[in-house]
């Protein structure tokens, strides 16, 4: 049983789905059998899900609720099941305890870390040890009883024989606080297409460096849809809040349905598909956002002509009517106007000139600038590691993910926790100041889920997660975000986040780390230091002494 929609199927309603399925024609299952067994599974009208919506658009947990729907329909002697709770909210999972339960003519065999289920469930367990099958007859509780060492497959240990190390995300302009917000929206609302009610109503958030949030709700209350309005996949109603990211922000985020962000590339492996994304200097998957593709009108009013402030050699002001050509890739902070200005080339006059923000965003040119504040901020990453082979697949080692794996072997091959891990290690790549995680657990053992928590509670950036993995979630985030009834309740512990707001940011003067260039040599790099007004003018007369005494425009080693 599998919840992976194939890409041609994706646009089939819940129904026409069932329908086409030749198991189900080989065993006689009509559609009013089809259709009834929806029903009673939640699939109706005015549920988060229904039979005429179409699969592509379903959640994770309801994307499950089918796959059991289509088994039931098989009537099967063998049930065999991946992970049967993924994606499931407790409402859901006991319905799936219950209906495992029940069937008494049926051999169910389940792969599961839900320990719950485990204990509730099952009367035979087999250990997989040494390549070997070991065979107990008795629930999971029995059999730790016997095999106390079984234990650590369903903990999170503060200790563990592997662990993820998760790049540092460096320091943001103007953001000295660890409390301070670097990504928010403000009073969102947002409806799909053809549904009268909103999915979310006037919801606000904010997240910092400091930020360990849980998002949690009922399957289909829109915790994914938040997530998306979030990192800009969607884009809320006219007329709602907005959506605001600090311009040097950088956010990995990972998909609840994960392996939709490699389901191209499995005839590669992990290392080429990381280099392929973060080739040329940008995220190619972060093209595809419904915030950074420019609108027909929007291009149009980018085409017009608009008035715009010149300064002259004698510091008075001149407006001319022109329009602009392109951006070029560099922006700068005009500390004295307090406002951030963008180097543009006009179709009228020769050079490079810088606009401000505010009069390019209303000459329509808004989205094009947050697609550029997203090169420039991935571009401050790429001196330190260069994206080569050998520093590819020493990030992937960082997620538990070996070169026999990462560089030696193509994604089809790979195990359910490996594609996890190496669309984990693809969002940490650009060192993100915000993880986004949606559905982190699915998939992974007890091992890499305690180097998972191990990993977060050591970050330095802030991390959002959606899971129904309550041992998860208790174990590391403070803060709740609980949607219900299309609206949000934030949760959290008062004391945390005041002590939050007052955490300082800590900047390594120095840092050394080994990397290989592009020629596969290792070279060391080191982070620049920074001088006060005393220092620097200290060092400007050492460098003129220099010159004159040697001809040499050099104060020490640091500057050659």
């Amino acid at each position: 049983m599998a919840t992976d929609i194939k890409t041609e199927l994706a646009d089939l309603s819940v129904i026409e789905y069932m329908y086409s399925d030749p198991l189900l024609k080989d065993c006689g299952a009509s559609k009013e059998e089809m259709t009834k067994l929806l029903e009673s599974m939640g699939f109706k009208e005015g549920a988060p899900a229904n039979t005429t919506q179409k699969v592509g658009t379903l959640s994770g947990g309801w994307r499950m609720k089918l796959a059991l729907s289509r088994a039931m329909l098989l009537k099967a002697d063998i049930l065999l099941l991946d992970e049967p709770t993924n994606h499931l909210d407790a409402y859901n999972v006991k319905w799936v305890e219950t209906y495992l339960q029940s069937l008494t003519n049926v051999t169910a065999i389940m792969v599961s870390h839900d320990s719950g289920l485990l204990t509730r469930v099952c009367n035979n367990i087999i250990e997989i040890t040494d390549m070997k099958l070991k065979y107990f007859r008795g629930n999971l509780e029995q059999f730790v009883e016997l095999n106390p060492e079984a234990k650590c497959y369903f903990e999170l240990s503060e200790k563990g024989k592997i662990d993820f190390n998760f790049p540092k995300p460096g320091p943001l302009p103007g953001i000295s606080s660890k409390g301070k917000a670097i990504l928010k929206m403000t009073n969102i609302t947002f409806t799909y297409p053809g549904v009268a009610k909103p999915q979310l109503n006037h919801v606000s958030v904010q997240v910092s460096l400091s930020s360990r949030v849980a998002c949690v709700g009922e399957n289909g209350a829109g915790k994914s849809t938040m997530i998306k309005l979030l990192t800009g996949e969607l884009e809320p109603d006219k007329g709602s809040g907005d959506v605001w990211k600090h311009p040097n922000c950088r956010v990995g985020y990972i998909a609840q349905h994960a392996f939709h962000h490699i389901e191209k590339h499995l005839d590669e492996t992990a290392n080429d598909y990381i280099r392929w994304r973060y080739a040329n200097g940008g995220d190619r998957e972060a093209t595809v956002k419904v915030t950074s593709i420019a609108t027909p009108a929007e291009i149009k009013k980018m085409e017009e002509k608009f008035e715009c402030p010149f300064k002259q050699d004698d510091d008075s002001i001149v407006k001319r009517k022109v329009t602009v050509e392109r951006l070029t890739e560099k922006r700068r902070e005009n500390k004295k106007e307090k406002t951030t200005e963008y180097e543009v080339v006009f179709k009228e006059m020769t050079g490079n000139h810088f606009v401000e923000r505010e009069l390019l965003c209303k000459n329509g040119w808004e989205k094009m600038l947050k697609n550029l504040d997203e090169k420039i901020a991935l571009r401050a990453t790429q001196f330190a590691r260069p994206l080569t082979k050998e520093n590819v697949q020493k990030h992937l080692a960082d997620v538990g993910l070996a070169a026999e794996f990462s560089t030696h072997m193509r994604m089809a091959s790979l195990s359910g926790g490996q594609k996890v891990k190496v669309v984990l290690a693809s969002a940490l790549w650009t060192q993100p100041h915000i993880l986004i995680l949606d559905e982190p657990t699915n998939y992974l053992d007890r091992e890499s889920l305690g180097a998972l928590a191990r990993a977060i509670r050591a970050f330095e950036g802030g991390v959002v997660m959606i899971t129904h993995n309550s041992q998860f979630c208790d174990n590391l985030c403070p803060v709740v975000w609980h949607l219900q009834n299309n609206t949000l309740d934030v949760k959290g512990d008062a004391e945390w986040m005041a002590e939050a707001a007052r955490q300082k940011i800590v900047v390594d003067v120095v840092e050394e780390s080994d990397m290989v260039d592009r020629f596969g040599n290792t070279v060391e790099i080191t982070k620049k230091k920074t001088y006060s007004k005393k220092e620097l003018k200290q060092k400007k007369l050492r460098r003129l002494k220099r010159l004159k005494e040697t001809g040499e425009d050099y104060d020490s080693e640091e500057d050659l």
